[in-house]
């Protein structure tokens, strides 16, 4: 169950929309997530009421068609398949919205059956729960 924020520059509601349904299809694809495990919070730029900023880093070229993606999920997947997950945001982050791969940043954030209430102030994924 992932927690996806994006965040993108001069980036109207279509494209928002285009980058979540990448990545959504991307964690599906990748790390077998159901499609109807979709919790994403979805944010534009437009440099004036709210920015992102970016650099040329370990040499890769961004620009303002950057979009930042943040996933916190559970722990335990092993490196390459974060691998193949990176590789698939970026492929359909160009397909759907025109990102290009250079321009799609991806953090994960990993946590603990212990860190998740899914609503009604319960710990979903605690064995213990009442």
């Amino acid at each position: 169950m992932p927690l996806v924020r994006i965040d993108a520059l001069g980036c109207d509601v279509q494209r928002l929309e285009a980058l979540g349904r990448a990545v959504q299809e991307a964690l599906g694809a990748a790390m077998g997530y159901p499609e109807d495990d979709h919790f994403q919070i979805l944010t534009g730029h437009d440099g004036e009421r709210g920015t992102v900023r970016h650099g040329t880093y370990l040499g890769v070229q961004r620009d303002d068609g950057i979009g930042y993606v943040a996933i916190t999920l559970r722990g335990g997947r092993p490196p390459a398949q974060k691998r193949a997950l990176y590789r698939r945001i970026a492929e359909l982050a160009q397909e759907h919205a025109g990102t290009e791969p250079r321009n799609v940043f991806v953090t994960l954030t990993e946590n603990t059956d212990a860190d998740w209430s899914l609503g009604n102030g319960e710990a979903q994924f605690l064995d213990d729960r009442p």
